[in-house]
């Protein structure tokens, strides 16, 4: 069990925002021999940038090529978390071509750009890792010509979601590189097909769910199928089937990749509203501005203080059309309902939610995640130097700060 003290270790810990993998074990491999991170990094590297200059090169328009240089600037200071789980599976089950692992890392980095772009739209955020988004660069600049705040905001939306679309696409166009013979070239666009509709259904349901009563069961399902089985469980058992792993060993590595999974969603729903937002990018209003469901809301949305905090817009809050709202700008439309009505009212909020408990219990929560999926990792005996690197994984995303 977790006490208060990792809350503050999750807000300050320098060390947080490091890879969970050791420089020297990414260049010799795991365990000290075998195929090296380094290697595959470099490969990933290389194929993002190349696939995103041709698909430039190759666009029918000027405004497709910048829209594709937009996208190629998203991608930089990423962690790379999904191609490094690939390789980590890979490795652990004795794959040896970089070439190969670093194509299917990069069809999931494709994906998670694809997915994290339609986030932000549905979300209304306009800044990712502390910039603008697409939405927001595009928005801004439509402002920025005259255009009135609603429509600017339309218009960046609009070319996101066109990002977003090309980011799909490219994640089967590269996945398809990843394996010479049919059937592991099948059963691996299978995964990535499979991740990619849970991820529509979690997002979807977490849609759904804001400003809605719903249960913490309700709430880690979702972030399931939103984050944890694209993120984590999918890219694991990608590497794992690239590698020739039998189906046992394919399904244990899936099962401790989604506890993992789920266990970083919670600490994003901790990160989201108690973080900072100099680490994370993100305003800590957001999730409140949305009225999303979190583990932390749907912990303590009983407790009559919070409630207060959580009820949904109020009706009509749009009323007097375009010609009423010509005067807004971009911060006031990503502001909404909960910000709008009092600049301090989700600092309130915070306060109630830490007095409720939420914050603890979702770090407990997540602590007991881990332990699960350790666990589980070595009742199906998974080779040492996976459970190894798992073990430092799950530290990274306890104690991580973005």
């Amino acid at each position: 069990m977790m006490d208060g003290a990792v809350l503050a270790s999750v807000a300050a810990s320098a060390t947080a925002q490091r890879a969970p993998h050791s420089a020297n074990r990414l260049r010799e491999g795991l365990g000290g021999r075998g195929l090296g991170w380094s290697e595959v990094a470099e490969r990933v590297e290389a194929i993002v940038q190349d696939y995103v200059a041709t698909s430039q090169r190759r666009s029918a328009s000027a405004p497709a090529r910048e829209l594709w240089n937009h996208i190629g600037a998203s991608f930089g200071g990423g962690k790379r978390l999904r191609p490094q789980l690939v390789w980590l599976s890979y490795a652990a089950f004795g794959g040896d071509d970089a070439e190969s692992c670093a194509a299917a890392g990069a069809a999931f980095e494709f994906l998670h750009g694809a997915l994290v772009v339609h986030d932000d739209v549905i979300d209304r955020d306009t800044v990712r890792r502390g910039r603008p988004n697409i939405a927001g660069t595009y928005a801004a600049r439509a402002q920025a010509r005259g255009i009135g705040a609603v429509e600017a905001s339309h218009l960046g939306s609009s070319a996101a979601i066109i990002a977003g679309d090309l980011l799909l696409a490219a994640s089967y166009r590269i996945l398809e590189r990843a394996a010479s013979d049919s059937s592991t070239r099948t059963r691996l666009l299978d995964l990535l097909h499979g991740a990619m509709a849970d991820a529509a259904s979690g997002e979807l349901a977490d849609v759904l769910m804001a400003h809605a009563s719903g249960t913490v069961d309700e709430v880690l399902e979702m972030e399931r199928l939103k984050t944890a089985v694209y993120s984590f469980e999918a890219p694991l058992r990608a590497g794992a089937v690239l590698a020739g792993a039998i189906d046992a060993e394919v399904e244990a590595v899936g099962r401790v990749g989604s506890l993992i999974g789920i266990a970083y969603q919670v600490i994003d729903d901790v990160l989201g509203t108690f973080g900072d937002p100099r680490q994370t990018g993100k305003p800590v209003t957001s999730d409140l501005r949305e009225g999303k469901l979190t583990v932390l809301t749907a912990f303590a949305g009983r407790d009559p203080e919070v409630a207060a905090y959580l009820e949904p817009p109020r009706d009509g809050r749009d009323d007097g059309g375009p010609e009423a709202r010509g005067g807004m700008t971009l911060e006031d439309l990503a502001s909404g309902d909960l910000a709008s009505e009092d600049p301090a009212r989700e600092d309130l909020a915070r306060e109630a939610l830490h007095r409720a408990g939420a914050d603890g219990y979702a770090l407990n929560l997540a602590h007991s995640l881990v332990t699960e999926a350790l666990d589980e990792a070595r009742r199906c005996d998974l080779p040492a130097p996976l459970r190894s690197e798992l073990t430092r994984l799950c530290n990274h995303v306890l104690h991580r700060e973005r």
